[in-house]
């Protein structure tokens, strides 16, 4: 196979749009939704309260092996577990893919873990959290697990000056297809009153389907490696020299350190995005809830869905737009300028979230459309910039592999960061304007990285 090959590419571009239905449907918008109404009026059937009754999201607990837990952290500790179980996995696993030749095998495992757990949310029941998030923790293992597989491919497939342009071009895929998708599940459910659940077995059999050519085309074994037998100690053996040749790359150290920080600045923003619009945009303020009859209360939560759905719309269109355009931005000024100046942009768009005050639909729909095209622009281009920061090397996989644990780490650290502010703090507010500290310290070591490679002894 020769690197540059269009079909090829065609296919490594396809698994985006396969797989990103995962991050929006599962992890943005309906089944967070979902996850918080169900959790809510299972809780409220419980201690004998009323649909129309109010109460707190933070009051909202579910039993789980006997203990009553707070939903919403039993949402984020389960979305940890699997974070902290893929950063354990897919450097030995890497290491295994890379001496044997066989990472499409190791992406399609976790492609099939993760499309068949979202068919499983289907049954989701909040009455039997211990079953029903078991599917849930899977289906994060099986996205997040695929990831460092499909990543590492980019370097073996194109040229380095190529790989800005098909990352972005990756990304942006995914936002239509994941964007294609969500609309599809809103017509189902919103339009036809169908079972929202069914739109959990949509993204699984999409997840699946177009995969299909990815896998058809993408290169089995690049550097035809040879079967041998103790694969498993001897993937172990080939990450360790992979890490000790890792130490000694001063350029790739610096960045990887930089992304750390900045990245879990941008993995929290995504994460909590939706948890913050719902709490303090678009919730019904209780003093106004309690002048509201049923069915007003009700057409006004359902416009606050909508008005919910429509940003998160925003963001991927432009998140597209913003893939295309950083990418652009990179060929002109170099890459580390680029992310430089996207990564700076972060710190003011926590600023206006902070204080967007409550009902001001408006002014969140300008909010999205800035952190769509920032958010675009820094997932694509920090993929791409490691891939051109890498040695010349046949481990690829081990390599993204630092990367990917990097990320999984920082979703971990984030995410607990967010609720623990919010503990100090006891506001939401407070949180999402503490991030800013990830974008600082992820710029400060970004300036440290030095234009060429220097090698360590």
């Amino acid at each position: 196979m020769e690197k540059g090959d269009k079909k090829v590419i065609r296919g490594w571009v396809m698994y985006d749009w396969a797989n990103s239905v995962y991050n929006l449907v599962i992890s943005s918008a309906i089944f967070p939704i979902f996850f918080e109404k169900s959790t809510t009026s299972a809780y409220k059937e419980r201690i004998g309260l009323t649909v129309v009754d109010t109460v707190k999201s933070e009051d909202v607990t579910s039993l789980f092996f006997g203990f009553e837990v707070t939903s919403s952290i039993l949402y984020s500790y389960v979305l940890a577990a699997s974070f902290l179980l893929v950063s354990i996995l897919s450097p030995i696993l890497s290491g295994i893919a890379d001496f044997s030749g066989n990472k499409k095998n190791f992406m399609r495992f976790f492609n099939y873990l993760g499309a068949i757990s979202c068919v499983g949310l289907f049954f989701f029941d909040p009455n039997h959290m211990e079953l029903s998030m078991i599917p849930f923790f899977f289906a994060s293992i099986g996205f997040w697990g695929s990831l460092v597989f499909y990543n590492s491919f980019l370097p073996e497939i194109a040229e380095p000056k190529d790989h800005d342009r098909i990352s972005a071009r990756g990304f942006s895929m995914g936002y239509f297809g994941s964007m294609v998708l969500l609309v599809l599940c809103l017509t189902w459910t919103m339009v036809l009153k169908y079972d929202v659940r069914y739109c959990f077995m949509f993204v699984g059999v999409w997840w699946i389907a177009f995969s299909q050519f990815s896998y058809s085309v993408l290169p089995s074994n690049v550097f035809k490696k040879k079967k041998e037998k103790g694969i498993i100690w001897k993937g172990f053996k080939e990450l360790l020299l992979v890490h000790k040749e890792f130490k000694k790359t001063k350029r790739l150290k610096r960045f990887i350190t930089s992304f750390f920080f900045f990245n879990t600045g941008v993995q929290t923003v995504m994460l909590m995005a939706t948890l913050y619009a719902s709490r303090e945009i678009f919730k019904i303020p209780e003093e106004i809830k309690a002048t509201l009859s049923p069915d007003e209360i009700a057409s006004k939560e359902l416009e606050g869905t909508a008005g919910l759905i429509i940003a998160i719309l925003l963001i991927q269109i432009l998140g597209a737009v913003g893939a295309f355009v950083i990418s652009r931005l990179s060929g002109k000024i170099g890459n580390l300028k680029a992310l430089t100046i996207v990564v700076a942009f972060w710190i003011p768009l926590c600023v206006f979230a902070y204080f967007i005050p409550q009902g001001a639909h408006m002014q969140f729909y300008m909010l999205a459309s800035g952190v769509g095209v920032v958010m675009g622009g820094v997932q694509s281009l920090a993929r791409s910039t490691y891939a051109k920061f890498l040695p010349e090397t046949e481990d690829h996989a081990s390599y993204f592999s630092f990367y990917d644990v990097s990320e999984k780490i920082g979703i971990v650290l984030g995410t607990f960061f967010f609720g623990f502010m919010e503990y100090l703090m006891g506001d939401i507010r407070g949180s999402i304007l503490s991030v800013i500290f990830f974008f600082v310290v992820g710029l400060i070591f970004m300036f440290r990285i030095p234009k060429e490679e220097v090698a360590l002894s």
